[in-house]
């Protein structure tokens, strides 16, 4: 039994190489290469140009799993063909943020510069001083470097001063009346 999301064949596009080791898959494109170990409760087989998942039994946990390792195929492909990006957005007066090499230097208030060192398969771009794109191929990475940026300073309520995403609404609180 698998979720609705599994029971349908994930396609490779073409230019993207897959290839299934048992529950280890290798994901080869354009823009690079990204593996993962999935849960072996989960049967991952390559049919000519696409990928079928099976399920070992009949558990709520396997139709769990069947549907996040269908999704994490469908962005392993996504990111080694086009991949992805978070744009954050950092508002208040004095905060800007610079490149220093790879690594992203912020001025965030603090008495020092914040510096946030950038992984393997992570590039930081500053279009703008107040403007941080998180690009890379890997999802999860890409969200969570996105994340410890925003972390350093985040939105405060009453002013909404700090770092957000691009898309992210906040909202402001009315500040105490004498």
């Amino acid at each position: 039994m698998l979720s609705r999301i599994a029971k349908l064949p994930i396609n490779i596009p073409s230019g993207v190489e897959v290839s299934v080791n048992g529950s280890h898959v290798k994901v080869k494109g354009p823009l690079g290469l990204l593996e993962f170990v999935f849960d072996s409760i989960v049967g991952i087989k390559k049919e000519g140009e696409t990928i079928v998942l099976s399920t070992k039994d009949d558990s709520k946990f396997a139709k769990a799993m069947s549907g996040t390792v269908s999704a994490m195929i469908t962005n392993m492909i996504e990111g080694v063909t086009k991949g992805f990006e978070k744009k954050l957005t950092i508002l208040g007066v004095g905060y800007r943020a610079n490149m220093e090499g790879q690594n992203l230097n912020l001025t965030l208030g603090y008495s020092h510069p914040v510096l946030v060192k950038a992984p393997a398969g992570i590039k930081f771009a500053t279009p703008s001083q107040t403007e941080v794109v998180v690009s890379g191929i890997d999802k999860q990475l890409v969200g969570q470097m996105a994340a410890v940026v925003r972390s350093k300073r985040p939105v405060e309520p009453y002013k909404g001063k700090g770092v957000r995403y691009a898309n992210e609404r906040v909202i402001i609180k009315e500040t105490k009346k004498k």
